[in-house]
């Protein structure tokens, strides 16, 4: 079982039977032609409607091959940036869908759309979208009712509140479960102080075989911060370095114990 990352929050999930493709934006090392190209179903993921997460694009991939799923947040439709035809599924929070192959859960989000758990090849994924505790840096100085302006986000938000909907969003998720063989979430630098609160406070709550960052705007170093506290939890950590980036999880059984393998 592979995982590539693509760029941005994007991901490529590669089991023996299927690919998965999570929130593409863009592509700049050019890998994902090469898993277009392969005769496995492709099952296409997008959490919401922002511009980073979902590209159109998605739906040119009908013209080079069959077989494609194309699974989407109701937002998307919502906000009109695509027809109803484009999608074979539409889900919003609490809708689930299953094929035997894939079985997916659309879960909530601080921002839009929504998060997603996929049970696959007898794995289970979380994939964050935009759900995270997008303010922690305000935290500390805020008081019950009180709003504030982040130049960084450009947004008026009130910081408790705004917390209390992360943490009730993670109480929603764990009722449908509380462990994942895999972890993708938001170490976003650029929300400045307290930018790896969210992902803690995730880890807090759930069982997590691997912590995979992601939507890290200011650079690659900028999310391996988030790694010595996956470590003080025993939880592996992706330190990725490059767009294109596959990894390779090799499960020993016998040792109760990962290998994460690098493929350069």
């Amino acid at each position: 079982m592979t995982l590539t990352y693509i760029f941005h929050s994007c991901f490529v999930l590669e089991t023996e039977r299927a690919i998965l493709i999570f929130d593409f934006w863009m592509d700049p090392s050019g890998c994902v032609p090469a898993f277009l190209q392969k005769d496995k179903p492709l099952y296409v993921f997008s959490s919401h409607f922002h511009e980073d997460h979902f590209n159109k694009d998605i739906f040119e991939w009908k013209k080079c091959r069959e077989n494609i799923t194309y699974i989407l947040s109701k937002d998307i439709f919502r906000h009109r940036r695509a027809a109803r035809e484009d999608a074979d599924v539409w889900l919003a929070k609490g809708g689930t869908w299953t094929d035997g192959v894939v079985s997916v859960w659309a879960l909530g989000s601080t921002d839009s759309g929504v998060s997603w758990i996929v049970e696959t090849a007898g794995k289970r994924f979380f994939h964050a979208g935009d759900l995270n505790n997008w303010y922690a840096k305000f935290l500390p100085d805020a008081v019950p009712g009180q709003k504030m302006y982040s130049f960084e986000l450009e947004e008026v938000f009130e910081p408790i509140a705004h917390e209390k909907q992360y943490l009730g969003e993670l109480k929603d998720i764990r009722k449908i479960a509380d462990s994942f063989d895999v972890v993708m979430f938001p170490i976003d630098g650029r929300i400045g102080n307290g930018y790896t609160l969210g992902g803690r406070q995730f880890i807090e709550r759930f069982k997590v075989g691997l912590f995979v960052p992601m939507h890290f705007t200011t650079g690659f170093e900028s999310s391996w911060r988030f790694k010595e506290f996956a470590d003080e939890k025993n939880i592996p950590f992706w330190e990725i370095s490059r767009e294109g980036e596959t990894i390779e999880i090799i499960e020993i059984i016998e040792k109760d114990e990962k290998t994460l393998s690098l493929h350069i």
